[in-house]
């Protein structure tokens, strides 16, 4: 089973993305990573780019030199994978086995799209809270390990999450690349990547044994891109039920089984989430 190419999008948030590195350094030595710095203005974030490329041969770099968004830097990292791939936010820690789990799920389903871990901050992916922003966890890799010693189910979503995204290349080819004459610098992408291989028959699920930290907002919030009613009636103009799917998840919580047996599993472990 080959990895998929993890992409990590950069625009300054230092501290955000040397923790990001630091994490996937212990974590993921065996897959091939390239980070995209987006023109940033803080003069440390760029030296600190290149030592990290300097450390490996699986890690790669691009600068741009000016400031485009999120949406073209993603673009960037989806043509330059030749396989699956993950896009992965600077402001994420991620915690050990989590890209092998990632791949183990995009590999079990041809019609697996997109797949999501478990996070504190990561919407309807959030534990222990559902669709709230729950403080990083004071040891994640023990949530982690708890959650490996699991028989994951996948259960599907009805969008990915951009935090960390894992993305089948059987995706990309139905679907085609982010929209970033639509979206711009940011915001909805994901969403309507999601609705998109949605209607081409594919599924969009939660990869239920792997769990990533999210501290949210930091790398792409300075440029003052943020979520608005905007972003939604573009979306909404693309797909029309985008809003009626999400609602209805949201009420429905099929996830809340899934949440009080991790919960469960934690407790028996003796693991906080403090």
């Amino acid at each position: 089973m080959s990895l998929p190419a993890v992409i990590v999008p950069v625009f300054n948030a230092f501290e955000h993305v040397r923790d990001c590195l630091v994490a996937l350094e212990r974590t993921t030595r065996d897959a091939e990573i390239l980070v995209i710095d987006d023109a940033s203005s803080d003069e440390r974030v760029l030296p600190l780019l290149r030592a990290w490329k300097a450390n490996s041969r699986r890690h790669h770099l691009l600068v741009q030199t000016e400031n485009h968004g999120f949406v073209h830097s993603a673009n960037c990292g989806l043509t330059w994978a030749p396989g699956d791939v993950v896009l992965l936010n600077s402001d994420t820690e991620v915690t050990q086995g989590w890209l092998h789990a990632l791949a183990r799920c995009l590999a079990s389903d041809n019609v697996i799209a997109t797949a999501t871990p478990w996070t504190n901050n990561g919407e309807i992916a959030s534990f222990p809270g559902f669709c709230v922003a729950n403080p990083p966890p004071d040891d994640p890799a023990a949530i982690a390990h708890v959650l490996q010693q699991s028989t994951p189910s996948y259960p599907e979503i009805p969008t990915a999450v951009g935090f960390c995204m894992a993305i089948s290349r059987r995706a990309i080819e139905a679907a085609g690349l982010f929209d970033e004459a639509t979206f711009g610098r940011g915001y909805g992408e994901e969403n309507d990547f999601s609705m998109r291989v949605r209607a081409a028959g594919m599924r969009n699920v939660l990869c239920d044994d792997a769990y990533v930290v999210h501290h949210g907002g930091a790398s792409f919030g300075p440029l003052g891109v943020a979520p608005d009613s905007s972003s939604m009636q573009r979306l909404l103009s693309r797909h029309p039920g985008y809003l009626e799917l999400v609602t209805h998840f949201i009420r429905e919580d099929p996830l809340a089984a899934h949440r009080e047996a991790l919960r469960q599993a934690l407790q028996r472990a003796g693991v906080g989430m403090g």
